[in-house]
């Protein structure tokens, strides 16, 4: 890599340092127990804890919000800034606060075996390590929200998996507008697919239903054959009863509506092998669209570490890229898609609320949580305390 990205990712983990230092240094003794933990479960990769994840309201792991004055929530939201745009950051912002309008939504109810259902204090911060040490990183979750950071020497070597969710995707506003956090990615990845000649769709249009969400889920490895799992598996443990109950009476029910079959699970699948129609099919204006629907994931992150992602695709590097859709091509049908190369995945869907809630997820399959260059940095190099 060349020094300029050297530099960035080393002046964008020295703020993220700063900033997770700042952070333990306001927390009181519980409190710091709370939000850390050591980077490694022992002696061997990966570290369970550090790769487990989550998009639903489920316990994240960490120190909560709701558990912090409001200055140690500051210097939280001040450490989620350094690894996100500003438009990033206004968009997480966006996200968590779609909790109160969810509740609303809902009828201020109790859920979650917990006395606020939707909370806009439960997302959760979790220190891996020592900030500013060899090896560290960091993770921000909650609701919609799933945000992990890996630094090695100093420098940023990764920022995936990043999840991002909006529930309502659209809400009103006074006037004839509407609050849409993940608009980008709802309307390119639409553009894109109406814009493709009847061939090209044969071979990105893979189904006329779309899967409940995405496929691959918060898996911490993907692998071949991986399908949408039961929503009651995607909290930390299992809910109690009724709340698990409900949970999977919900995901019976949207799989019910959907009206899913064999082919249409098959068809959308996760392959190691990319499925759709490869960008090297598209003409010059689509692969334009490809690319504004592609920067509307990478551009989640600070400006820097955003353009050491998008030259991974420049020029005729796109071509690595393949396009997949499964559902209806109008804003108001169930839909599905997926960008996937040899390395970069990324999944959305839109198809639950009434296709009015989206998932939003950007990997890098050989480079999630710092990837095997973490393991054999950790192999070459003595991180004894």
């Amino acid at each position: 890599m060349n020094e300029p990205a050297s530099d960035v990712r080393h002046q964008i983990g020295q703020a993220m340092a700063d900033a997770a230092s700042g952070f333990l240094d306001g927390l009181d003794g519980d409190q710091r127990v709370a939000a850390t933990r050591p980077f490694k479960d022992d002696d061997s990769e990966p570290a369970t804890e550090r790769r487990t994840w989550f998009y639903t309201p489920a316990d994240h792991g960490g120190l909560p919000l709701s558990s912090m004055t409001a200055s140690q929530q500051r210097d939280a939201h001040r450490l989620l800034g350094t690894g996100l745009s500003h438009a990033g950051y206004v968009t997480a912002a966006t996200i968590m606060g779609l909790e109160n309008v969810l509740d609303h939504t809902e009828g201020w109810r109790a859920g979650f075996g917990r006395e606020r259902g939707r909370d806009p204090l439960l997302y959760w911060v979790a220190i891996f390590g020592i900030p500013g040490e060899k090896v560290w990183g960091w993770r921000f979750g909650g609701h919609h929200i799933s945000l992990h950071y890996t630094i090695v020497d100093g420098a940023v070597v990764a920022a995936t998996p990043n999840f991002l969710g909006a529930d309502p995707a659209a809400s009103p506003l006074l006037g004839p507008h509407f609050l849409r956090p993940l608009a980008a990615a709802e309307d390119l990845g639409r553009e894109l697919v109406q814009s493709l000649a009847d061939a090209q769709r044969g071979h990105a249009i893979v189904s006329p239903r779309a899967p409940i969400d995405i496929v691959t889920v918060n898996r911490s490895q993907l692998a071949d054959g991986d399908y949408v799992m039961p929503l009651p598996l995607l909290f930390r443990g299992r809910l109690d009863d009724p709340f698990d109950q409900l949970m999977a009476d919900a995901h019976d029910a949207a799989e019910a509506r959907a009206g899913l079959t064999a082919d249409d699970v098959d068809a959308v699948t996760f392959t190691l092998a990319p499925k759709g129609l490869s960008a090297s099919g598209l003409d010059v204006d689509q692969i334009e669209i490809l690319r504004a629907l592609l920067d509307s994931y990478l551009d989640r992150l600070p400006e820097g570490l955003a353009d050491i992602e998008k030259q991974k695709f420049a020029g005729n590097r796109i071509d690595d890229l393949s396009f997949l859709w499964a559902g209806g091509m109008e804003p108001d049908q169930p839909h599905y898609y997926r960008i996937q190369g040899s390395k970069l995945l990324v999944e959305y869907d839109n198809t639950q609320r009434d296709v009015n809630h989206i998932h939003a997820l950007w990997r890098d399959r050989t480079h999630d949580f710092g990837g095997d260059p973490l393991r054999e940095h950790y192999r070459t190099h003595d991180h004894t305390p």
